[in-house]
């Protein structure tokens, strides 16, 4: 499966557990110039676009020219640039009204992070970022084996990645900035409707935790034969506002 197919597979289950509740702190504006990074096909901005109200120009950023090429958000104004968003300054933010990501904080080493917020606290505008990962996984049926699994894969992701501490990371260094941060639960739950998404989503988990945990891969084979009725992938969005007066 091609990275392209995995964001359309999962985009439907991700619009349904982003938390619309952080959406209402946005301050009211009449125009919006809201900065997506890392935005894939632009499913953030799919998602989001019809949750806000007035004029929206859209800036879509991702070091994948071929999303880029695909990426859209209908109905508004979208302009694209090939990124690192991990080196953007503020400079490469100005006049943003908003700026968002999805799934990208646990994508993102200690130095890429505090860099990050560093950089959305200097822009002086909002920063919704969405569907971090936690580490908590519950699988339906449970099976004895599934937390080690879920260590063996959080301890895959803490290899080269924050993983599961990016999110309590974030909320730190907005914090020291001066940021005030709401945090809401916003968790995959996948049944019957997902199951391609369910199989395609468990088979990447075992596999990252047998590679961490070398040991794991004699019971994996048994194991991923497992008919899952139900996964919960618990993960958090995060919104950092700026106080008045910065």
């Amino acid at each position: 499966m091609t990275f392209r197919e995995w964001l359309e597979l999962r985009e439907p289950a991700d619009a349904a557990a982003r938390s619309r509740e952080l959406v209402e702190h946005l301050p009211a504006t009449d125009r919006h110039v809201i900065h997506d990074l890392g935005c894939g096909t632009g499913s953030m901005g799919r998602w989001l676009a019809p949750l806000l109200s007035g004029e929206q120009h859209w800036v879509l950023h991702d070091r994948d020219q071929e999303l880029l090429e695909v990426a859209d958000v209908p109905g508004h104004s979208v302009e694209t640039r090939q990124s690192d968003i991990t080196q953007l300054s503020a400079a490469d933010l100005a006049g943003a009204t908003l700026i968002t990501a999805s799934a990208l904080l646990d994508m993102l080493g200690d130095e890429e992070l505090t860099r990050l917020v560093g950089t959305c606290v200097d822009a002086g505008c909002p920063t919704l970022f969405t569907l971090s990962v936690v580490g908590r996984v519950e699988l339906d049926p449970p099976d004895p084996r599934d937390q080690r699994m879920a260590a063996a894969f959080n301890g895959h992701q803490r290899r080269t990645t924050l993983g599961p501490d990016a999110a309590t990371a974030a909320v730190e260094r907005f914090r020291e900035l001066g940021a005030e941060v709401f945090l809401r639960p916003s968790p995959w739950q996948l049944g019957s409707s997902h199951t391609e998404l369910m199989a395609e989503w468990f088979r990447g988990w075992v596999g990252a935790a047998c590679e961490q945990q070398p040991d794991l891969a004699a019971e994996a084979g048994d194991y991923s034969q497992r008919r899952l009725a139900h996964a919960t992938v618990d993960h958090v969005d995060l919104l950092a506002l700026p106080r008045s007066g910065r």
